[in-house]
């Protein structure tokens, strides 16, 4: 047995006080979601998505295998555990399923899921990175977020996008518990919602979404840390100014609202410089942007991106 003492054990790898307790008392109270909510469902038709078309947007790196990327999340909404979600959102419903889009726009719109499954889908292969330090490489699939943004036509007054994330403890347990402030909001600045990088993805892996990455529809920004890209969406906002997300609520000296990936700012409990990829042994390092400052740094120019973490 492998024993590892205090000072062989990284801080990014050390939970968090509050979490660890949260998580305590929802695997205490996880026989309440019943043991169908373990078990494997029966099959379905074919979750492949149809003509999809390869997108410019290409990461020439390994992917990460499709079992790591669907058994290791991140979705506190089912989990605090990297291995609960996909366990325990294994019988989450996703249809029906609509995303409204309101706000400062000149035409709310409400989108259900089968329509946004109609517009033009590309595979983008993008880099995810998580503020804990770990990384994937994703095949996904969707299309780029300003789609959408066009059709409502957003007013002069709109500056900033929020995103909230579906609010149903009966399907999601993890709302149950105080991990967080739910439901699940976060935002961006409207200027990083229009760029064409920012996915609106409903899969990857030419499958639909599965509901532990996050189903029927998610946010992708892949310069930015994981916890940006919004999971399960049922409205996408418009609003004057900058959002109050939830990991700024819960934690502000640990979570700004740019959340850029930025080596050069460590999170207060560890350094952000050096990434593990899922799959691999050693660490790398950590690219600013993730490696797509050539494509979304001017956005900063002039930016402190040490102030305005």
């Amino acid at each position: 047995m492998l024993i590892r003492r205090p000072a062989d054990i990284a801080p990014s790898e050390i939970t968090d006080q509050t979490i660890y307790r949260q998580r305590r008392n929802f695997i205490t109270g996880a026989a309440a979601i019943g043991v169908s909510a373990f078990l494997p469902t029966q099959a379905t038709a074919s979750t492949k998505l149809p003509n999809i078309k390869k997108s410019a947007y290409q990461v020439n790196e390994a992917l990460t295998p499709f079992k790591d990327v669907t058994t290791y999340n991140n979705f506190y909404e089912f989990s605090t555990d990297k291995s609960g979600p996909a366990i325990i959102a294994r019988n989450f419903t996703t249809r029906p399923w609509t995303v409204t889009v309101d706000g400062l726009v000149h035409k709310p719109m409400t989108f259900d899921i089968e329509d946004l499954l109609k517009f033009s889908l590309e595979e983008r292969v993008y880099r995810l990175r998580c503020v804990e330090g770990w990384s994937m490489v994703i095949p996904w699939l969707g299309f780029s977020l300003n789609e959408i943004l066009k059709r409502v036509q957003p007013t002069g007054s709109a500056k900033y996008v929020e995103f909230t994330t579906l609010l149903d403890p009966e399907r999601m347990p993890g709302q149950r518990y105080p991990v967080l402030n739910w439901p699940y909001v976060e935002g961006l600045r409207l200027d990083e919602a229009q760029h064409p990088l920012t996915l609106l993805a409903l899969g990857l892996y030419g499958e639909v979404l599965p509901n532990q990455n996050g189903a029927p529809v998610r946010i992708v920004t892949p310069w930015k840390y994981g916890f940006k890209s919004t999971k399960s969406i049922v409205r996408i906002r418009l609003v004057e100014s900058p959002p109050v997300s939830s990991w700024m609520r819960a934690a502000p000296s640990e979570y700004g609202f740019y959340s850029n990936v930025n080596p050069d700012v460590d999170h207060p409990r560890w350094s952000q410089a050096r990434e593990r990829r899922i799959g691999e042994f050693l660490k790398r390092k950590t690219l600013p942007f993730n490696g797509y400052g050539d494509q979304v740094a001017s956005m900063y120019a002039g930016m402190d991106l040490k102030k305005y973490f």
